[in-house]
């Protein structure tokens, strides 16, 4: 039983040690283009299926209001009356001027049938355009973000180094328990020197 412990312990500690640097670098791959200006956003429905998966992350950059053309794809939240209440990651189909001259956009799904139904204006100055997207990625986001998965993912495999650090540090402590590393031991007396010595004493 022993040596199949010892013999599964490089093993366990080795797949401990790739889930947490996978982890770390899912977290690092998500985190760092926030650093050059990027937004981050979980695709969540498949309306955009066919360019952008559902499963996917998009990472959007700040374009100027003015800026935006027929065939960006943006996230926004629909207006009030809408009745959608979270965020959309779709197509724009057209803009046009109303009397006051603000832009009023459409914007459609490219999975989606028809334009979407309802109009609106956009107030801030800038607005997040996607630039790219990494397919299935978003998957592995919304699972960490229950925190009983962030423990089974990451705090399993870290206890699991902790425990086995904390007995590697038992073992050694135990092996140089106050005892010298090299103990000197007595020299043999070879019997014919014991004799002479007692004679001359």
């Amino acid at each position: 039983m022993r040596k199949i412990a010892q013999a599964l312990r490089r093993p366990v500690r080795a797949l401990n040690t790739l889930l947490l640097l996978a982890v770390m670098a899912g977290s690092a791959a998500y985190i760092a283009p926030s650093f050059f200006g990027y937004e981050r956003y979980i695709i969540t429905g498949g309306s955009m299926s066919g360019t952008i998966e559902k499963g996917s992350i998009v990472f959007e950059k700040q374009v100027r209001v003015g800026e935006l053309e027929v065939g960006d794809v943006i996230t926004y939240l629909p207006p009030t009356d809408s009745g959608v209440t979270t965020l959309v990651t779709h197509r724009i189909t057209s803009i046009k001027s109303d009397e006051n001259g603000v832009p009023v956009y459409r914007t459609k799904g490219d999975a989606n049938a028809d334009v979407d139904p309802w109009k609106f204006s956009l107030l801030a100055d800038t607005q997040p355009v996607v630039a790219y997207d990494v397919p299935l990625l978003g998957y592995a986001f919304i699972f960490l973000a229950d925190p009983g998965n962030r423990m089974l993912v990451i705090g399993v495999p870290a206890a699991g180094i902790a425990l086995m650090a904390l007995r590697d540090l038992v073992k050694a402590l135990r092996r140089h328990d106050g005892r010298p590393t090299n103990p000197v031991h007595p020299l043999p007396v070879h019997p014919e020197s014991e004799k002479q010595r007692r004679l001359s004493a």
